[in-house]
């Protein structure tokens, strides 16, 4: 069972930053999952944030978060941050951390595992 907790979700206004992370652990995670990011807003379905791939060269974001979102990787592979500027009240949301096997297979939720979830909520 791979396990995953996510943490740094908070309250913050419009225009400010937040940073999320991810801690992998159980003895079937493989470093050599890709990891990624949802969020999930208030009677709305889960949409895909981010991801980047096990080595960390690869990365995607949704359209709506690019320029403002980064995503990596540290060197144990095992935690994965996600890097939120210039926020919105539409970046309002629950954020799930994700790690399953390539960025496109994230993409369609084809994912391993799923963490509890951590709350953003950005104030305008």
């Amino acid at each position: 069972q791979v396990q995953l907790v996510e943490s740094g979700g908070g309250l913050v206004q419009a225009g400010g930053s937040l940073r999320l992370s991810c801690a992998a652990s159980g003895r079937t995670f493989s470093s050599y999952y890709g990891m990624g990011w949802f969020r999930q807003a208030p009677g709305k379905e889960r949409d895909f944030v981010a991801a980047i791939s096990w080595s960390g060269d690869s990365t995607d974001y949704a359209d709506s978060v690019k320029g403002r979102f980064t995503i990596s990787r540290d060197n144990t592979k095992t935690t994965v941050s996600l890097q939120m500027n210039s926020l919105k009240p539409e970046d309002t949301a629950v954020y799930y951390c994700a790690a399953g096997g390539t960025i496109a297979t994230l993409k369609i939720f084809r994912v391993a595992s799923w963490g509890q979830g951590t709350q953003v909520t950005v104030s305008s």
